[in-house]
């Protein structure tokens, strides 16, 4: 499965949960944009942080999800280098592995955008 079916395939499992649990999820939704905007650093390196904490915690939809908020984010492909050689520095072979999956996710993405 390419990682835009997974993004899909994603959104749609969370558009049934926030139905069946709708104030936890505005509640969620609002502690996202509490976290993401308007605090001392910008909506990219918000995403950074994010992205980082997705591969620390082996969480392959958190990485397609952050991968993809990065690219709308202005983001680049040698930042997200950057940043995932930070995580493989910090978390080892398992982060190395996921690092992998946001590289691979990137590139996918920016397949379809061009």
């Amino acid at each position: 499965m390419s990682y835009r079916e997974k993004s899909m395939g994603m959104r749609n499992e969370l558009r049934a949960l926030n139905r069946l649990v709708p104030e936890t999820s505005r509640a969620f939704a609002a502690l996202s944009a509490a976290a993401t905007e308007g605090g001392a650093i910008g909506r990219k390196e918000s995403e950074f942080v994010a992205l980082g904490i997705a591969v620390a915690q082996c969480c392959e939809p958190c990485i397609t999800y952050h991968v993809e908020a990065l690219m709308k984010a202005g983001a680049t492909r040698e930042e997200l280098a950057g940043v995932l050689a930070m995580c493989v520095q910090m978390g080892g072979g398992p982060a190395l592995m996921y690092a992998a999956h946001a590289l691979a996710a990137w590139d996918e993405f920016a397949a379809v955008a061009d």
